[in-house]
């Protein structure tokens, strides 16, 4: 999926167990992201950075959620462990990463891989892709996805 595109509306269940349906966030801009694994290095890093950035987000009400297979008690683990500040869904079935083109073939260690491709996405109030990245690096990743947030609410 690119800039232009709709996203897929989605129900998945959060890190409570609850289910989080994206028909909640008509009527704003929100960021998405897709990652492979709770608790390791760069997944972490990654979560992290957007909790640390997560009250300028939402001073724009702007909410980030990430997205990966893992449990939902993998997730709230996670959030506890490392204090995180968003919203983490469970797509056990990567039911959302297919249809978000987030699922696929990528090189780990040298071999290719069926996987999570690291990309994120701003949505914006019409549920149209304002922004997306795909193979995302993780350093410094977060704060460009603000700096773009913050320009389109401009």
């Amino acid at each position: 999926m690119d800039a232009g595109d709709r996203f897929p509306k989605f129900v998945l269940k959060d890190e409570n167990g609850e289910e989080f349906d994206s028909g909640s966030l008509d009527g704003i801009r929100y960021v998405i992201y897709f990652y492979s694994k709770d608790g390791t290095p760069g997944c972490t890093k990654e979560a992290i950075d957007f909790s640390s950035l997560y009250p300028k987000f939402m001073m724009r009400n702007i909410p980030v959620i990430g997205v990966s297979k893992d449990s939902t008690a993998a997730h709230q683990r996670f959030r506890e462990n490392n204090s995180l500040k968003v919203k983490l869904l469970s797509d056990p079935d990567r039911d959302l990463m297919e249809r978000a083109g987030v699922w696929g073939t990528k090189i780990m260690y040298g071999k290719e891989v069926q996987g999570t491709i690291r990309s994120t996405f701003i949505v914006g109030k019409g549920g149209i892709i304002e922004a997306a990245w795909k193979g995302v690096k993780v350093t410094g990743h977060a704060e460009k996805v603000l700096e773009r947030a913050v320009s389109l609410t401009k």
